[in-house]
C-alpha cells in the first residue's frame, strides 16, 4: 500500500507539473492565472477522491494524510513554477525601461510573451520612438533657432563696429539695424507662441465671430505691400456666412501668416485670393498664390518648424509661419492644410466650425 500511495502522490506531483508547463504556453496573462486557480482547486480534489478510495480499502488515516500533503504540494509547487514563468516574462521589460529612464532613447522591449506583456512592451516602444522624436525636434530647433539669430546678430553687430570706427555715417546704417530688430523680436514673438502651443498653454478667448471683417480687414493690411511688389491680391467672400466659434485675435495672427507666405513666393505681375465659404457645420477660408506652388512631397512638411523650400531659403522668413497657423486654427477645433492648384501655384486653407444656433 506504501507503494501505491507513493506512486500517487508522484503521480499528482507530475501532473501538477505538467499542467503548469501546459499552462505556461497559454497566449494570456488571465488565461494563465484562471488555469492556475483552476489547478489549485482540482489537483487538491483529485487526491481526496483518490485518498477517499484508499480509506475505503485500507481505512488508515496516515496514509490519508500523506496522500493529501503530497497533493497539495504538488499544488504549490506548480502554482510556484506558473508564477516564476509570469514574472520572468514581465521581468524582461526591465532592463529597457531601466535604460529608458537612464536616458537612453534608444531602448526598445522584445515584444515577445503572452498578450499582455506584448501589448505593454509595444506601447512602450511606441512611447520610447515618440520620445526619441520629440527631443530629436527639440535639438532641431534649438540649432535652427540658433542659425535664423546668428545671422541678424552678426549683421548688426558687423554694422555696430562700423558706425563705432566711424567709417560710416549712423543714418546710413539706422534704418536696416532697426529692420534686423523687428526681425529679432518677430522670431522670438513666434517662438514664445509655439512654445506656448506645445505645452498647452496658450490661453483662447472663443466667442462667436464673423470672419467677413476679419479677412477683409487682414487684406486691406497687404494692399499696399502688395502693390509695391505689383501682386493682385483680392477677397472673394460668400454671402450671409454664419458666426464661427473662435479666437478673432488668433485668426488675424493665422490670416497675416498666410499672406505673408503668399506675397513671399508670388513673383511681380502674380496674383493671391482669399476665398471664404460655408458649408453646413464648417467655414472654410482659402488663400491662393499664383507662384511656384509646393514642391511634391512637401503638402506636409510646410508645417514643420524652421522648414523652407529649396527655392525660399534666401529669404527673411524663419519657417515657423505655417507652424504657428497650424497649432492656433487646430487649437480652436479646425483643420489646415495646403496643396497645389490645378492652375498652378500654391493653395492653404483652414475650416472652422460653426458656431452653435
Amino acid at each position: 500500500m506504501i507503494t501505491l500511495v507513493v506512486a500517487l502522490a508522484a503521480l499528482t506531483l507530475l501532473v501538477g507539473i505538467g499542467a503548469a508547463a501546459v499552462f505556461r504556453l497559454l497566449p494570456t496573462l488571465r488565461l494563465q492565472l484562471a488555469s492556475l486557480a483552476l489547478l489549485a482547486a482540482v489537483l487538491p480534489l483529485g487526491a481526496v477522491l483518490a485518498s477517499g478510495l484508499v480509506m475505503y480499502h485500507m481505512h488508515d488515516d496516515m496514509k490519508i494524510l500523506a496522500l493529501s500533503s503530497a497533493a497539495a504540494l504538488a499544488s504549490i509547487v506548480g502554482a510556484l513554477l506558473l508564477a516564476r514563468w509570469i514574472l520572468a516574462s514581465i521581468e524582461q521589460l526591465h532592463e529597457p525601461f531601466a535604460r529608458l529612464a537612464g536616458g537612453d532613447l534608444a531602448a526598445r522591449a522584445p515584444e515577445r510573451g503572452v498578450t499582455e506583456v506584448a501589448q505593454l512592451a509595444r506601447s512602450f516602444n511606441q512611447m520610447a520612438v515618440s520620445l526619441e522624436e520629440l527631443f530629436d525636434a527639440r535639438r532641431q530647433l534649438v540649432a535652427w533657432a540658433s542659425h535664423d539669430l546668428r545671422t541678424p546678430l552678426a549683421s548688426m553687430n558687423a554694422m555696430l563696429e562700423a558706425l563705432e570706427d566711424g567709417l560710416v555715417p549712423l543714418d546710413r546704417y539706422l534704418p536696416p539695424l532697426r529692420e534686423r530688430v523687428q526681425t529679432l523680436s518677430g522670431l522670438v514673438d513666434d517662438l514664445f507662441e509655439l512654445a506656448r502651443i506645445d505645452a498647452g498653454a496658450l490661453t483662447l478667448e472663443l466667442q462667436n465671430a464673423q470672419l467677413d471683417a476679419i479677412v477683409r480687414g487682414c487684406v486691406r493690411g497687404f494692399e499696399a505691400e502688395a502693390r509695391l511688389r505689383h501682386v493682385k491680391l483680392e477677397a472673394r467672400l460668400a454671402d450671409d456666412l454664419p458666426h464661427v466659434r473662435c479666437a478673432p485675435e488668433k485668426i488675424e495672427r493665422v490670416l497675416f501668416n498666410l499672406l505673408t507666405n503668399a506675397l513671399r513666393h508670388t513673383p511681380s505681375d502674380g496674383s493671391i485670393a482669399v476665398f471664404v465659404s460655408a458649408d453646413t457645420d464648417v467655414v472654410e477660408v482659402v488663400v491662393e498664390d499664383s507662384g511656384s506652388g509646393l514642391e511634391p512631397g512637401s503638402e506636409r512638411r510646410v508645417f514643420e518648424r524652421f522648414w523652407r523650400a529649396d527655392a525660399s531659403r534666401g529669404s527673411q522668413g524663419a519657417g515657423l509661419g505655417l507652424a504657428i497657423a497650424q497649432g492656433l486654427i487646430e487649437a480652436q477645433g479646425g483643420r489646415i492644410w495646403a496643396e497645389n492648384r490645378s492652375q498652378g501655384g500654391a493653395r492653404v486653407a483652414f475650416r472652422l466650425p460653426v458656431a452653435a444656433a
